[in-house]
């Protein structure tokens, strides 16, 4: 028995990627913030966009809890739900990289299989990894939802670092050590690394182009800092 044919057909369109990156005048990436909860995720993944946004570029942040308000509300914690979640994060953080902007997610993200899957799905050249090098002990102390108590206390299920694990990056494009990182620091970072990679491109009054314009070439390069002060999740 034949398998039965897709009705679906992917339908292209004039107005494509380099356009719009051309009229923002931005490369259009991924930052893809992972690390324990408690480690600074959103806190950092909001600087950075506030910098960002302050000097003209698009940004948008995708937050793990706000999606799951949303988006992802059907999801639970198992294992196969979280890699669900991962998914559609990919899937939408693709849409804004099509749009040309410069996406922020902030997600444990803590299987290394499904950081690769999101990776592929958007591209090598467009996909940075951001590990933020928080221990288990600094998380736990922090725990500014009071997830690792109840975690704890048997209240939650398949919480990362208690009964659930995090994979390491084993490549990460920037590692920053958010126990003793000021977050202003670390976002300055990560502003440098766009800056010298070629991600944001001067801004100037200009018209959109007719044409898709010639790519601008944008470096990756690997960046790991760690300085002394605290860091507030």
């Amino acid at each position: 028995m034949s398998a039965l044919s897709s009705p679906l057909t992917w339908h292209d369109f004039p107005v494509v990627r380099g356009m719009r990156a051309a009229r923002l005048r931005q490369k259009p990436c991924v930052l893809w913030f992972t690390g324990l909860s408690g480690s600074g995720k959103s806190t950092l993944a909001g600087l950075v966009e506030g910098t960002l946004f302050s000097q003209g570029y698009l940004t948008y942040v995708l937050d793990g809890d706000n999606l799951r308000h949303g988006l992802c509300r059907d999801l639970d914690f198992s294992h196969q739900a979280r890699k669900e979640n991962i998914r559609r994060v990919g899937e939408v953080s693709k849409l804004f990289v099509d749009a040309g902007m410069i996406v922020l997610t902030a997600f444990i993200s803590p299987f290394r299989q499904d950081r690769a899957m999101v990776q592929e799905m958007i591209g090598d050249a467009q996909f940075i990894e951001i590990y933020l090098e928080a221990t288990l002990d600094v998380c736990e102390q922090r725990d500014p939802k009071g997830l690792y108590r109840k975690a704890r206390d048997g209240q939650l299920r398949h919480f990362t670092g208690i009964d659930s694990p995090y994979e390491v990056p084993q490549q990460a494009d920037i590692v920053l050590d958010t126990s003793s990182a000021s977050p202003a620091r670390c976002a300055q970072t990560i502003i440098d690394f766009l800056q010298k990679g070629g991600w944001l491109l001067p801004h100037a009054p200009a018209q959109a182009p007719a044409t898709a314009p010639a790519s601008v070439p944008a470096v990756k390069f690997s960046t790991h800092l760690a300085v002394n002060s605290a860091v507030n999740s």
